[in-house]
C-alpha cells in the first residue's frame, strides 16, 4: 500500500508483522475465542519481538518508534479477525503502558514497565465504573492517604484485561470534595489483599477477558501514587487522545479486512449465471462503502502524524473514533448482507466482525458523549490543555 506516511522501514516491519501474526497467533484464534483465555505464551512472544515497546522510551527497555509503527501494529492486528486479542494487546500497551510511560516514578518503571515490554507482567487501566460510565468526573472509587500508604476502596467495570492482568493503572478520588480535580492515578498490583476480579460475559471481542473489579480496603504503598496527586483527570484526558484515535484506527482497519474479504467473496459467488460483483445494486453500494473507509483511513493517517509531532489533537482524534467506528458498524452489516445467508454463519468472518465491531461507538467513550465533547470545543470553545509529568 503506497502512503506518504509509510517508508520502507514501516513496510518491512508490516510484511514481518504479519507473518509473525499468520505463524504465531491465527493457529490458536479460535480456541481463545472459544475460552475466552489468551494464553500466557503469546504475550512473551510479543515481548521477544518488541511489539509491546513500540512507542517506549529505549532507556526503558522499548524501541521509541515513531507513531506509525503502532498504527501498522493496530491495523494488522484488526485483520486477523478477533477483536478480543487485538483488545487484550493494545490495551496492555497503550492503555496501561502509556501511563506507566508518562506518569510512574523510576522505581515503579523498573518493576513493572520493564516486565511489561517483555510481556512478563500484563496490565490494565482500570476508569470506568458501574454507576459512571463514561462519566469520569463522577467516579465514586476513593483513595485514602493514611502514613506512608493509600487506602483505595471502590470498583470498576469494563475493564480489558481486568481478570488475568498482573498489575492494574487505577484511578481514584484522593480528595472527593474537589470533583475532578480530586482524581489521582495509583498502580496497584493484582496481588494486593483486597482486590477481586469477576469476569464479564459479552457479546463479542470473546477472545479477551474483562472484568468487574472490587477494591476492599486495598493498601498500596504511597510511592504507586503515579504523577501529583489530583492531577489524574488531567493525565486521563491527555492520553484519551490516543485511546480515540487506537479506536478510530481500528475501525477503519476491520472496515478495510470486511471490503477485501467481501470483495473476494463477490468475484467468486454466482446467482443467475454471473458473479454477484456484476450486480450494479452491489457494485455502486460496495464502492460506497470503500470510499467511506478510505476517506476514515486517510483522515486517521493524518491524525496519528499530527500526534507524531507532539500536537494535542484532542478534537481531531474525538472525530476519528466517532466517525470511523459508525463507518465500520456500517461496512461490515452491509459486507455481512453482501455474503447473505454465509454471512450470518459463524464459519465465516463477518458474523464475528459484526459482533466485535459494535463495542466500537461504545467502549473508549461513547459516540453521545463524543459528541458533547465536540460541541464544548467547536460551539462552545472550551480548550483542553496537556499535563506534563515533570
Amino acid at each position: 500500500m503506497k502512503s506518504m506516511y509509510f517508508t520502507e522501514e514501516h513496510q518491512l516491519f508490516r510484511e514481518s508483522l504479519k507473518s509473525f501474526l499468520k505463524k504465531e497467533v491465527v493457529p490458536h484464534i479460535e480456541k481463545w475465542e472459544s475460552t475466552g483465555t489468551i494464553e500466557r505464551f503469546i504475550w512473551a512472544k510479543f515481548g521477544e519481538m518488541g511489539y509491546f515497546g513500540l512507542a517506549t522510551p529505549e532507556k526503558d527497555g522499548g524501541l521509541e518508534l515513531d507513531l506509525f509503527y503502532t498504527v501498522i501494529l493496530l491495523e494488522e492486528l484488526q485483520k486477523i479477525n478477533s477483536g478480543g486479542f487485538a483488545a487484550a494487546m493494545w490495551a496492555h500497551a497503550y492503555l496501561a503502558m502509556t501511563h506507566l510511560n508518562k506518569e510512574a516514578g523510576d522505581l515503579l518503571k523498573k518493576e513493572y514497565l520493564a516486565p511489561s515490554v517483555l510481556g512478563e507482567k500484563i496490565g490494565c487501566l482500570c476508569i470506568s465504573e458501574p454507576f459512571g460510565g463514561s462519566d469520569v468526573a463522577g467516579m465514586r472509587t476513593t483513595a485514602e492517604k493514611k502514613g506512608d500508604t493509600y487506602v483505595i476502596n471502590g470498583s470498576k467495570t469494563f475493564i480489558t484485561n481486568g481478570v488475568y492482568c498482573d498489575y492494574m493503572i487505577v484511578a481514584a478520588k484522593t480528595s472527593p470534595e474537589l470533583g475532578n480535580k480530586g482524581i489521582s492515578i495509583f498502580l496497584v498490583d493484582k496481588k494486593v489483599p483486597g482486590v477481586t476480579a469477576t469476569k464479564l460475559n459479552k457479546l463479542g471481542w470473546r477472545a479477551s477477558d474483562t472484568g468487574e473489579i472490587a477494591f476492599d480496603n486495598v493498601t498500596i504503598p504511597a510511592a504507586n501514587l503515579m504523577g501529583e496527586e489530583g492531577k489524574g483527570f488531567s493525565y486521563i484526558m491527555e492520553h484519551f487522545a490516543l485511546e480515540r484515535l487506537v479506536m478510530g484506527i481500528n475501525a477503519h482497519a476491520r472496515a478495510e479486512y470486511a471490503l477485501d474479504y467481501t470483495l473476494q467473496y463477490m468475484a467468486e459467488r454466482q446467482a443467475f449465471g454471473k458473479t454477484i460483483n456484476k450486480y450494479q445494486a452491489l457494485r455502486h453500494r460496495f464502492v460506497e462503502l470503500q470510499a467511506d473507509m478510505e476517506m476514515c483511513r486517510e483522515y486517521n493517517y493524518l491524525v496519528a502524524y499530527r500526534l507524531n509531532k507532539g500536537e494535542y489533537v484532542v478534537k481531531e482524534a474525538t472525530i476519528s473514533k466517532l466517525k470511523s467506528t459508525k463507518m465500520a458498524d456500517v461496512v461490515i452489516y452491509d459486507c455481512l448482507q453482501f455474503l447473505g445467508g454465509y454471512g450470518y454463519m459463524e464459519d465465516y468472518p463477518l458474523a464475528r466482525l459484526l459482533r466485535d465491531s459494535r463495542l466500537g461507538p461504545i467502549g473508549g467513550g461513547t459516540s453521545e458523549i463524543l459528541k458533547e465533547i465536540l460541541a464544548k470545543i467547536i460551539i462552545d470553545k472550551k480548550e483542553y490543555k496537556t499535563t506534563k509529568v515533570e
